[in-house]
């Protein structure tokens, strides 16, 4: 199975929106410590362009993609759980509560992780479902 473009944008931005937060000492002491110690000390210098563009931007493209996935597989469930982690991502930027947003970051590197474990399959066509045949 070939991997598709809503699995490659969901894992960048997941990553993406992960190091985003690693930029901000202030607002996020958690993941900017563990940034620092994985030899990301240097980000603090464009906590602006972190905080402000780069974040918000990687979990547009994570909600999006999550949104977008549903067209491939087909599997209300599946896309649900995607797209909760990403707006509670949102939600705690803009609120300013961090606990929000690190639920929300949880929620997505889990689910991404999930979809690189087992992989979603289309379980309908656009038509409808089909039935399998039964044996008589």
């Amino acid at each position: 199975m070939k991997p598709n473009l809503t699995d490659w944008a969901d894992k960048t931005g997941v990553i993406g929106s992960i190091v985003s937060t690693m930029g901000c000492a202030m607002c996020f002491p958690a993941l900017s410590s563990l940034g620092a110690t994985i030899g990301l000390g240097f980000l603090p210098r464009w906590e602006l362009v972190f905080v402000h563009v780069l974040l918000p931007l990687f979990v547009m493209v994570a909600l999006l993609a999550n949104a977008l996935g549903w067209f491939s597989h087909r599997q209300w469930q599946r896309s649900a759980a995607g797209v909760i982690g990403p707006i509670l991502a949102l939600i705690g930027r803009y609120t300013f509560v961090s606990s929000l947003l690190y639920v929300g970051l949880a929620l997505m590197l889990i689910i991404a992780i999930w979809d690189l474990a087992s992989p979603a399959h289309r379980c309908c066509g656009p038509d409808g479902c089909e039935l399998p045949a039964q044996h008589r």
